[in-house]
């Protein structure tokens, strides 16, 4: 993970949590992830813009910080991705960011 975050030490909550969600494309593969679980294509398609590669390394930091889990009971070159309760737990920080940037953010 991106060590540049944590610039006020280790205890800083804000700092620790961007440390794994902070990444690019991260927050939005958390939020698609919300709805439901999804394939590798599904999210790929949801999330234009996004490179393969990007996404195949977003989803293994994700795993590997236990926000998401891969399951392959469908076969290995069909795994399906899910949010974990640590994951999950990240529902009311994404609602919070939607009603900011709602109300708040000006396209």
């Amino acid at each position: 993970m991106c060590a540049a975050f944590n610039t006020h030490g280790e205890d800083c909550g804000i700092a620790k949590a961007l440390e794994i969600i902070g990444a690019k494309w991260t927050i939005l593969i958390v939020r698609d992830l919300l709805e439901g679980p999804r394939r590798f294509g599904e999210l790929e398609r949801s999330l234009e813009g996004i490179s393969p590669r990007t996404l195949a390394l977003r989803l293994k930091e994700l795993e590997q910080d236990g926000i998401l889990m891969r399951d392959c009971s469908a076969g290995e070159f069909h795994p399906v991705y899910s949010l974990t309760d640590k994951g999950r737990s990240l529902q009311e920080i994404l609602d919070r960011m939607r009603e900011w940037g709602n109300t708040t953010v000006r396209a």
